[in-house]
């Protein structure tokens, strides 16, 4: 079986890599991290949707390209190299597909052509507060299609225009589309990735129509994390190649005693090491890619295992990226913290590695129980 891209696909891959490299330097991120006024690059967003990328996977009855998942995981892997500062994952890997999943006909009419247009920025609001998410922490609340409380952190909960809100309805856990128009307060959060905006939202009686039926939201929510998960699965990878290539580019520059510090072991090493946990990370990847294309029964386990492998490739390469480079790597001029920023930030955005495993552990122990 060959789990790699098709022709076209790699094709589609390479222009996006072109059109990133020449579009989406790491200058253009340094201007989102140096300017408080600034959560995302706009011109960029703009860009990126005149591509036709927000709508890759959107069927094209709903203003997309019908291309499929591949094709987005494709494009999210080089979005990771680039460290994109731009909402691209909350609008597409959980919005999009939370719509796509669960969303009515009227639902799916009325956003998804504008997402496909970059009209709209989605978030995701599930967590109130530190602590595992279970139904028993949920406070927020909707009565009478009226939503209620407080979730934080929110990434890039400050820019959106439409959230997807983990709340309880009759004291059954619900998912819920909320319109940010009106109805909120917005508190903009302090992170390590200021090139991916955070926030804490209040609700005060905000507009919240139900996606899915009463009671399924945790099981809803489930169901498009898988989904992100195989899709940041790519991003991730994405940032962990090009950190692999910035340490061996470095390394092979850098001398020290008359040598270049690639020749040295302690340094061959440390490319080894990332280039194996990427190798690792991208098998994982692409068989959770298999899986959401053809949405197979395996998907709980193939997005989980590429979620954490993903997850421990990018933080573990970021790291050692900043260590080939030695004293140089901790500086603001050396492009490396970015990628450590963005490593963590990932790993965070759809429930830390410790619930993944734990996901991963639980869908073994069912399957092999059956």
């Amino acid at each position: 079986m060959n789990f790699d891209f098709s022709d076209d696909q790699k094709f589609l891959k390479n222009e996006a890599r072109k059109f990133l490299e020449a579009n989406c330097p790491t200058s253009r991120v340094r201007k989102i991290l140096d300017d408080d006024a600034k959560a995302y690059d706009e011109a960029l967003w703009k860009a990126v949707a005149g591509q036709g990328w927000l709508g890759a996977a959107i069927p094209e009855e709903h203003g997309g390209l019908g291309l499929g998942h591949i094709e987005l995981c494709a494009i999210a892997e080089e979005l990771g190299r680039v460290v994109a500062p731009i909402p691209f994952a909350s609008t597409v890997y959980f919005l999009a597909e939370a719509l796509m999943l669960a969303g009515s006909d009227a639902q799916k009419a009325a956003l998804l052509p504008r997402i496909a247009a970059g009209e709209v920025i989605g978030c995701v609001a599930t967590s109130e507060g530190p602590g595992v998410l279970s139904a028993s922490a949920i406070q927020a609340s909707v009565s009478g299609g009226r939503l209620s409380g407080t979730k934080l952190p929110v990434t890039d909960g400050d820019i959106a225009t439409h959230a997807l809100v983990l709340a309880k309805e009759n004291g059954q856990p619900g998912l819920f589309l909320v319109n940010l128009s009106a109805g909120v307060t917005r508190e903009a959060l302090a992170t390590l990735d200021p090139t991916r905006d955070a926030a804490k939202l209040t609700f005060s009686g905000a507009a919240a129509e139900r996606l899915g039926a009463a009671g399924e939201g945790l099981s809803l929510l489930e169901q498009v994390t898988d989904r992100a998960a195989v899709l940041l699965a790519f991003e991730q990878s994405g940032g962990a190649d090009k950190c692999l290539e910035m340490a061996k580019a470095y390394a092979l520059e850098r001398y020290a005693f008359g040598r270049v510090i690639a020749s040295y072991q302690a340094i061959k090493h440390k490319l080894a090491d990332m280039y194996v946990k990427n190798e690792l990370a991208r098998s994982n990847a692409y068989y959770g890619a298999w899986a959401l294309n053809t949405n197979a029964p395996e998907l709980p386990v193939a997005a989980s295992a590429a979620r954490i492998a993903a997850s421990e490739a990018f933080w573990f390469g970021a790291k050692e990226n900043i260590q080939t480079h030695g004293g140089i790597g901790f500086t603001w001029e050396v492009d490396a913290h970015l990628y450590y920023r963005r490593s963590r930030q990932l790993a965070l955005v759809a429930g830390a590695a410790r619930v993944w495993k734990e996901r991963l552990v639980s869908h073994l122990e069912r399957r092999n129980a059956a």
